[in-house]
C-alpha cells in the first residue's frame, strides 16, 4: 500500500465475544540493547525473534557503519562485533530516540569524528544531559542547541561523571552500555529521581546476558571495563505492545490470549497486567502468553503512578475515558518530550472523542464516559496512533490521521485490528 493510501485510517468496530491468539512484535527495547552489545562483543552473535519496526531497522543500518558485520535472515541476525573499538561514522537513526541516544554514547568510543542525525521530530527531542556528560567523560561535541545534529570526537576513556536522572532513562542506558569498552571503566552518578527504572534494569540485564556487569551502590552504577562477549539472545514479546490487544480485551468484552509473554519477563511494562486487573479485567499468566478476558462491564476507574511504565499513559488513557468515575494517572511530566506532547496531544485526541480530560503538571484526570468517534492525529506518535485505534475498536466513527507512524514498533499492527474485526 503506497503512503498516499494510508494517510487515514477508519477503525472498525470489533463485535463482543471475540476469542483470538494474538502475536505481538519482539520488544524493541531488548533488541536495540542487544544489538549494540553485539556490535561491540569481541565474536560472533545472534539474536533471535528480532522485531521489524522502524526503530530496529535503523539501529541495523547502524551496525555496518560502526565497523560490525551483520547478516539478517528473518527474525535473526548474525553479528561479528568489533571487540569494543568501533569505527566512526554518520549515523542517521530517523525517528528513532533509543537508537539516536545509544548510538551518541557508542560513537563515542571511536577515534574519529561522527554525526548523529536524524528526522525533524527526533531532531527537537532533547538530548542536552547526555551529550554534557559524553563531555565529561572527554568527547567533543558540537551540538545544535540542546539536540541533533551532534558532532562527536572520541575516543572517550571513561570514568566518573554525573548525570540528571529524570529527563530520559535512555542517557543512563546509553551511558551504560558504552561503559564497559571505556578504557578506565565508568561511575555513573544519578542525580534526582529517576523515571522509566525498569528500563534502566533491562539494559543492565542484557549487558549481562554479553558478559559485562554493573555494580549498584547509593546514586551510582558503576561498570568495570570488561569489554562484551559474543552470545545468543532471544528478544521476548513486547510488552509496550501487548498492552494494546490486552485494552481490546478489556473494551470489547473479547477473550485475547497474547502469545509467548508468560511469567519471566525483562520488561517493566509488563505492569499492564496488574493496572488492567486494577480495572477489573481477568488477566491470567501462563508459559503460553497472558491470556486476558474482558467482562463487557464498565470498567472501574483508575489512579497510578506511572513515572516507571510511561509507554502504556496512552492505552490506559484511553480505558479510563471508559471507565465508571474518575481516572488520574500522575508521574508521567518527562513524556512531554518523547515522539510527541505526549501529556497535551493526548488529551487534545481523546478531548476530540468527547472525553474530559483535565492536563495537569504531572499527568492526566480523566471522568469516563461520553465517547464518540471522531477524526484524530497522531502528532508523528506510533503510540498514540495504537491508542486512538483501540478507542476505534469500541466506538464507531473513529478515524486516525497519518496511521503509517505505528511502522516504528508494530508494522503489522492495523491488520491485527482487521483479524480481530473480522
Amino acid at each position: 500500500m503506497s503512503r498516499g493510501e494510508f494517510d487515514l485510517r477508519s477503525v472498525g468496530v470489533i463485535p463482543r465475544g471475540v476469542s483470538a491468539l494474538v502475536s505481538v512484535p519482539g520488544s524493541k527495547s531488548i533488541a536495540n540493547r542487544a544489538l549494540v552489545c553485539a556490535s561491540l562483543a569481541e565474536g560472533d552473535s545472534r539474536i533471535l525473534n528480532l522485531p521489524d519496526g522502524d526503530d530496529t531497522a535503523a539501529m541495523v543500518d547502524a551496525l555496518p557503519i560502526l565497523g560490525a558485520l551483520a547478516h539478517r535472515h528473518g527474525a535473526a541476525i548474525d553479528i561479528t562485533g568489533v571487540a569494543g573499538r568501533p569505527l566512526a561514522g554518520r549515523f542517521n537513526a530517523g525517528l528513532a530516540g533509543t537508537t539516536s541516544r545509544f548510538l551518541c554514547a557508542v560513537a563515542a568510543l571511536a577515534t574519529g569524528e561522527s554525526i548523529i542525525t536524524g528526522e525533524a521530530p527526533l531532531r527537537a527531542r532533547p538530548f542536552g544531559d547526555l551529550l554534557e556528560a559524553l563531555r565529561g567523560l572527554g568527547a567533543e561535541v558540537m551540538a545544535d542547541g540542546a539536540g541533533l545534529p551532534a558532532r562527536i570526537v572520541g575516543p572517550i576513556r571513561g570514568g566518573e561523571v554525573s548525570l540528571d536522572a529524570h529527563v530520559s532513562s535512555q542517557f543512563v542506558s546509553a551511558l551504560l552500555l558504552a561503559g564497559p569498552c571505556t578504557a578506565d571503566g565508568l561511575v555513573l552518578r544519578l542525580d534526582g529521581a529517576q523515571v522509566s527504572r525498569p528500563y534502566i534494569d533491562m539494559t543492565i540485564e542484557v549487558m549481562s546476558r554479553f558478559g559485562a556487569s554493573v555494580r549498584e551502590g547509593s546514586n551510582t552504577l558503576s561498570v568495570d571495563p570488561s569489554g562484551y562477549r559474543a552470545a545468543t539472545l532471544e528478544v521476548e514479546p513486547d510488552a509496550s505492545s501487548a498492552s494494546y490487544p490486552a485494552a481490546i480485551a478489556a473494551l470489547c468484552g473479547a477473550e485475547i490470549l497474547i502469545e509467548g509473554l508468560g511469567e519471566k519477563s525483562l520488561q517493566g511494562d509488563v505492569a499492564f497486567r496488574e493496572l488492567l486487573a486494577a480495572m477489573g479485567v481477568t488477566v491470567e499468566v501462563s508459559d503460553a502468553g497472558t491470556r486476558v478476558v474482558g467482562s463487557g462491564e464498565p470498567l472501574a476507574p483508575l489512579e497510578a503512578d506511572m513515572r516507571h511504565c510511561s509507554d502504556l499513559v496512552p492505552t490506559f488513557a484511553v480505558l479510563a475515558a471508559f471507565a465508571e468515575g474518575r481516572s488520574r494517572i500522575t508521574g508521567i511530566g518527562f513524556i512531554r518530550n518523547k515522539e510527541s506532547d505526549r501529556i497535551a496531544d493526548l488529551a487534545a485526541g481523546l478531548a476530540a472523542c468527547g472525553a474530559r480530560v483535565t492536563v495537569e503538571d504531572d499527568g492526566l484526570q480523566i471522568e469516563g464516559g461520553g465517547l464518540h468517534g471522531a477524526r484524530v492525529s497522531t502528532y508523528h506518535d506510533h503510540r498514540l496512533a495504537m491508542a486512538f485505534g483501540v478507542l476505534g475498536c469500541a466506538v464507531p466513527g473513529m478515524i486516525v490521521d497519518d496511521p503509517e507512524v505505528v511502522t516504528k514498533s508494530w508494522p503489522g499492527f492495523w491488520t491485527m485490528l482487521d483479524g480481530l474485526s473480522g
